[in-house]
């Protein structure tokens, strides 16, 4: 049976990533408040099969990411875009390179989020695997996830609290 995203995490979430979980605003922004040198790196980026439960078995713009602060990832982003011509957004998104894609969402004033969700994501959740390919094996890893809309256009967002996130509070 697959975990369930729900609207509020669970009674487990650990202190230490309780604020980063509820963060309203750029895990960039608040990740390079918290070190001295901060770098995205692109693992992936481009048209791939979108992972099931999101947009069911259609090829979408698809980008995964890891925050590193110190040389170190804290945050493993997954984002897919809702169709594959995104207009204005589909543009940016492919643009973006080495930047964070929080860089764009937080500073144009035209995005709209939904809310947010969380999930304590494990072998059960088909984004398990990458995260753990990425940055290590780990029994599980705290996620959320959001839809970010820019007119007809969307980006669902998920971002993993890899272990080492708990170091920066």
């Amino acid at each position: 049976m697959r975990s369930r995203w729900r609207r509020q995490p669970d009674g487990l979430l650990p202190i230490a990533l309780r604020r980063w979980l509820s963060e309203p605003d750029s895990l960039t922004a608040r990740c390079q408040r918290h070190c001295r040198s901060f770098r995205v790196r692109v693992l992936a980026q481009g048209r791939q099969p979108a992972l099931g439960e999101a947009f069911g078995r259609v090829c979408l713009p698809m980008r995964e990411v890891l925050l590193e602060c110190d040389g170190v990832p804290v945050i493993f982003a997954h984002s897919v875009l809702s169709a594959p011509r995104s207009g204005r957004l589909g543009g940016w998104f492919a643009g973006l390179g080495n930047r964070s894609l929080g860089s764009l969402l937080f500073r144009y004033p035209g995005f709209v989020r939904e809310e947010i969700e969380y999930l304590r994501l494990d072998a059960r959740h088909p984004l398990y695997r990458r995260v753990c390919a990425a940055a290590g094996e780990s029994p599980g890893f705290w996620a959320r996830r959001s839809r970010h809309h820019l007119g007809a256009s969307s980006v669902l967002v998920t971002e993993v609290f890899l272990p080492a996130i708990a170091r920066l509070n």
